[in-house]
């Protein structure tokens, strides 16, 4: 366990340099998930990330000696950013090996921080093992993104924060877990100044490490995964005992569930949010029922989110929710045709967003065609009585996915 005088002082450290993030209500989530939500804005933080603060703890605690040699870091990301943020700042030289797949958002803010950035590696651990291939041949000092009392006490200060912010203690608290720093720091806080509070820690099901070591299992799983910022295929051997000895429960969230989580978070609360920061408001809304009138509390640890990923998640969750749908008509291959579906669109109330247009390699009639139409609708039921219609005007129609196109 990290002292509740070690998160203090570090507090006192970041005061200056840090933003002591906004804890808020949300009516609209709350009405989601039948529970009584509030929101602690991580992904507000300087650089869209709790990452800055450990960073920040544990290059302010740097001799003179390895500050001049300079660091290294191994992250998917916000750890990058935070180090290369401060270390800039500071005057540190700095490092950072991205593994594979890291956002290109994330390696180019980095860079732009003044880093010097190389990608290796399909995972965190292969990152870090090229990471401390680094130290061993040029004397960096390696700056872990979670094993390190240092990084654990500066995310604590996100518990103690939360503890100052909040009216009364909360029934439960939404932890994301990657390699444990931010759970375990917090953990640390809540440990000694509320520990009525129950911890629910939670990772993507791509990546559950801290899950299996809780529950006693032995999977191996790895793999791409929207929540890239928690993909790490083992927790920190500082971190987990602090984990295993403080948490509630540790829960595992599927792909869908970050996405549909990430989606809610921009339409009802207007925030963006990554994945691994959405990862806490998956998990509560897979267990409504379990939830349900609780007083909880989501961190979302961090907004750097890759805007080709957001948008992605944009469109398939209207495709989800059944509010964009892609429709295949056929119809006679005459001028006019295509006005007429049109005005039946528009009839019933749906916008057309594209159209294709085929004529060519179809087993139809050669006077016949069909076209694709990509639709926007209010919902799943909009879409039947919108297939309905033109069912019922002689054409035949039916939804297709994308495979088909």
């Amino acid at each position: 366990m990290i002292s509740i005088e070690a998160i203090e002082q570090a507090q006192k450290t970041m005061a200056d340099h840090l933003l002591c993030t906004p804890l808020v209500y949300s009516q609209s989530l709350s009405d989601l998930t039948g529970a009584e939500v509030f929101l602690k804005l991580e992904n507000l933080q300087t650089t869209g990330s709790f990452k800055s603060r450990g960073a920040l703890i544990k290059l302010a605690h740097l001799s003179k000696e390895e500050a001049a040699k300079g660091v290294v870091a191994a992250s998917a990301g916000n750890h990058a950013q935070g180090v290369a943020y401060h270390a800039k700042r500071l005057g540190i030289p700095a490092t950072i090996v991205m593994p594979v797949g890291t956002p290109f958002n994330k390696i180019s803010k980095t860079e732009g921080l003044g880093a010097k950035v190389i990608v290796t590696g399909d995972a965190f651990n292969q990152a870090r093992d090229a990471a401390l291939k680094l130290v061993e041949e040029q004397g960096l000092t390696y700056i872990s993104p979670f094993d390190d009392e240092d990084i654990i006490a500066g995310q604590g200060v996100v518990g103690l924060e939360i503890i100052d912010q909040a009216e009364t203690a909360f029934d439960f608290l939404f932890v994301p877990i990657g390699g444990g720093g931010l759970m375990a720091g917090v953990a640390s806080a809540f440990q000694a100044q509320c520990p009525e509070t129950k911890l629910i820690g939670v990772q993507c099901d791509a990546y559950p490490s801290m899950h299996d070591i809780y529950y006693g299992y032995d999977n191996t799983r790895g793999g791409q995964t929207i929540a890239e910022g928690i993909a790490v295929k083992s927790p920190g051997q500082l971190t987990a005992p602090i984990i295993q000895h403080t948490a509630h429960e540790i829960m595992v969230v599927k792909e869908n569930a970050i996405e549909q989580a990430v989606l809610s978070l921009m339409e009802k609360q207007r925030l963006i949010v990554e994945g691994a920061g959405a990862v806490g408001l998956a998990a509560l809304m897979d267990h409504k029922e379990k939830f349900r009138g609780k007083r909880v509390c989501l961190i979302l640890s961090g907004g750097n989110i890759d805007s080709r990923i957001l948008s992605s998640v944009l469109m398939r969750g209207l495709a989800r929710d059944g509010r964009m749908v892609k429709l295949r008509i056929t119809l006679p291959d005459q001028p006019g045709s295509l006005a007429t579906i049109a005005k039946m669109m528009s009839y019933q109330s749906a916008n057309i967003v594209e159209i294709y247009h085929h004529r060519m390699f179809y087993d139809l009639p050669v006077k016949m065609t069909e076209v694709d139409v990509v639709v926007e609708t209010l919902d799943t039921e909009h879409v039947g009585l919108l297939v309905a219609h033109f069912k019922d005007s002689g054409y035949h129609c039916r939804i297709i996915s994308d495979s088909e196109a």
